[in-house]
């Protein structure tokens, strides 16, 4: 029940930035609705943000957005422009993919921002995006998470030594990490580029060391 396998039923994996940036719309959507749909501005504040994060990233402008183009692949992100604005916002659509609750999606999205916690944990964390059931009642919404017949999106974990009560983790991002990173120590995420994009890029800055030699040479006429 709990296999995350590459299977018809299973839900898509994600990378780690694309939990996160999924996450952090999921949060600001509840948290602060004023601002909502996202800037890239403020998506990559969002990420790179030190409180309710587990673990801390350190991400820039650029890994962002390749997040959020794959996110959009996967249909979970849409780009939103407002009336007479030209800048682009970013909106998750995680309802066209997974159709929730709004308590369970707080949950989600607490879960992938923070990582495993105990249902004592993840109810009074998830409260600050939406009010959560009853202590009685929160393990009924757990269960809309997880007992999906489209696939699981969250899974108990074996209890760590030392510790009484278990903990959730969700399964968008694979696998969780046994130990999360100290919060003193951001996490720096590799970027993996399309290989089109990859040429591209190459292509950029051979013009711009080609422009740099042609003003060099210029500078050299000019100074003579």
């Amino acid at each position: 029940m709990d296999n995350v396998e590459s299977t018809p039923d299973a839900p898509m994996v994600l990378s780690l930035l694309e939990g996160r940036v999924l996450g952090c719309l999921v949060e600001k959507e509840f948290t602060t609705p004023d601002v909502y749909p996202l800037t890239l501005n403020a998506l990559v504040n969002a990420c790179n943000q030190k409180s309710n994060r587990d673990p801390v990233l350190d991400v820039s402008e650029r890994e962002v957005e390749a997040a959020c183009d794959g996110l959009r692949d996967k249909q979970l992100l849409t780009l939103f422009t407002g009336a007479g604005s030209r800048t682009v916002k970013f909106k998750q659509r995680i309802d066209d993919v997974y159709p929730l609750t709004d308590a369970a999606r707080a949950v989600l999205g607490e879960l992938l921002l923070r990582g495993p916690q105990t249902l004592a944990g993840l109810r009074a964390n998830a409260e600050r995006m939406f009010t959560m059931p009853t202590v009685d009642d929160f393990p009924a919404l757990i269960a809309e998470l997880h007992d999906r017949p489209s696939g699981t999106l969250v899974r108990q974990l074996p209890r760590q030594p030392g510790h009484k009560e278990a903990r959730w983790a969700q399964v968008l991002t694979g696998e969780p990490l046994a130990a999360s990173a100290p919060a003193h120590e951001p996490i720096k995420v590799a970027l993996t580029l399309p290989p089109a994009v990859e040429e591209r890029l190459a292509a950029l800055e051979a013009e711009v060391a080609a422009l740099k030699e042609e003003l060099g040479k210029l500078r050299s006429e000019l100074g003579s």
